[in-house]
């Protein structure tokens, strides 16, 4: 994010005969203003006041001028999320408004019918990724976050997982939106074989497209078994009621555990759940932090979105 330097000039002393008083510098750093997407499409203004304290022999006196408007140029994030309405893709976006950031959702059924107020912050759009017009869904964007993928027969999964993903950073790139993250699967350690090939043939081709687009500022999450509250239908699936002790209970062997690691197919028993909504976390660090880039992993995952929570 770029920052403003403000120049203030503070009202002269009331006092003409006082030495001029010493006022603490405005800074660049604290000149970096952010503003929810509502108030972006207005001129930026920022209400500022200054306080001094002048001492000398026998004299002391504290002044603080009247409030001073300054503009500076404030830069917003906005997301285009793909799957948005999603399990994954919906954590995604609550948490982007609950950070401020715009968010526009792109999906083949558009709105979820969800009653959360933060959905009615999100601009959700219906359209298929290999139809889209790119042009109304990418403009104004700062970063895409893609979840799209799913299982079905070998060519289906190649299709959505892969070809999908492969045409969206292809998009992003030609329209210079600066990020792509992409939500991928565990590098887990099963032979080829037992690994369902259009599946994971079709994440990797996707990451490969990101890093190879965006060297410097793209994102790739690999989780493993994502829980949380999943809304399937009108009803509700609480995956966390396995997810969550599991992730505790492998958390508090990890010592005991992690020689094992390396043992072929142990990931599928050792492998930590991720909580939703660590995933969604570790997105919105990816989205404000320019040095966050490259393949993250499970543990990082989680690390990163402690961050971002901060």
């Amino acid at each position: 994010m770029s920052h403003s330097t403000l120049l203030v000039r503070p009202p002269a002393p009331a006092n003409p005969s006082l030495p001029p008083r010493q006022c603490a510098p405005v800074s660049a750093a604290a000149a970096t203003l952010r503003t929810s997407p509502a108030a972006s499409s207005v001129a930026q203004f920022s209400r500022l006041r200054t306080k001094c304290r002048f001492a000398a022999p026998g004299v002391r006196e504290d002044y603080s001028s009247t409030p001073i408007d300054v503009v500076a140029d404030v830069k917003t994030e906005k997301i285009v999320v793909l799957g948005g309405s999603g399990f994954v893709g919906s954590a995604i976006c609550r948490a982007a408004v609950a950070k401020g950031i715009e968010v526009v959702s792109l999906s083949r059924s558009g709105r979820p019918s969800y009653s959360d107020p933060w959905a009615d912050e999100v601009t959700w759009l219906a359209g298929d990724v290999f139809y889209a017009r790119w042009e109304d869904v990418l403009v104004g964007a700062t970063a895409v976050v893609s979840t799209l993928g799913g299982f079905g027969n070998e060519e289906q999964m190649k299709r959505i997982n892969g070809e999908a993903n492969t045409i969206a950073v292809d998009a992003a790139k030609e329209f210079g939106i600066p990020k792509f993250i992409l939500i991928s699967v565990h590098d887990y350690n099963l032979p080829s074989f037992l690994l369902t090939p259009g599946y994971f043939t079709g994440k990797r081709k996707a990451e490969s497209e990101v890093l190879s687009k965006y060297p410097s500022s793209g994102v790739v999450l690999r989780p493993g078994f994502i829980y949380g509250k999943r809304k399937v239908d009108g009803y509700e699936i609480p995956l966390d009621i396995v997810g969550q002790p599991l992730e505790k209970l492998l958390s508090s062997v990890e010592n005991f555990t992690k020689p094992l690691s390396a043992l072929p197919g142990s990931d599928l028993v050792l492998a930590s759940p991720v909580n939703v909504d660590d995933v969604a976390y570790a997105v919105i660090n990816a989205v404000i932090d320019d040095s966050f880039f490259g393949v993250f992993t499970i543990e990082q995952i989680k690390e990163a979105a402690a961050s971002a929570r901060v």
